[in-house]
């Protein structure tokens, strides 16, 4: 059964410039680092209330081989939970990032909207009242 979202993997052709421009959406570094060949090949970031894992892995490494960037923003959508859809659509716009959705609400207490990143992946920002009554159910909050 599964029991919960571990890690994400986006992939990139210019890794480090994928850690760079996912640090300063993040406002943190990542946490591991594994290199091939003297490069960046697969880096990981902790995230959020639970520290879940967005990996960043160089698209050589793509199980159907390098992405072709005519498909970008057609992949799988990670929706991550945000307090400001609104705020945080906008700032990733600012950093460089391409519409994909935008903010629509679904219903009361769910809002989303996507973008692509600047390396073809489909990054999802949530409101969602599921996420905060399970975030309050586990803190006592």
């Amino acid at each position: 059964m599964l029991r919960g979202f571990t890690t994400i993997n986006y992939f990139a052709s210019d890794v480090s410039a994928a850690v760079a421009w996912y640090s300063e959406v993040l406002g943190v570094g990542p946490y591991f680092e594994k290199s091939f060949g003297g490069q960046p090949a697969y880096v990981e970031f902790r995230i959020g209330d639970y520290q879940h894992e967005l990996g960043i892995l160089d698209s050589r490494y793509h199980p159907g081989g390098p992405v072709d960037p005519a498909d970008a923003g057609k992949g799988v959508a990670m929706y991550w939970a945000v307090d400001d859809v609104e705020a945080a659509f906008q700032r990733l716009l600012d950093l460089g990032a391409t519409e994909h959705g935008k903010p629509t609400e679904h219903g009361p207490g769910f809002v989303t909207a996507s973008v692509v990143d600047p390396f073809g992946n489909v990054l999802g920002v949530m409101y969602n009242e599921h996420y905060l009554d399970i975030l309050k159910s586990r803190t006592g909050e």
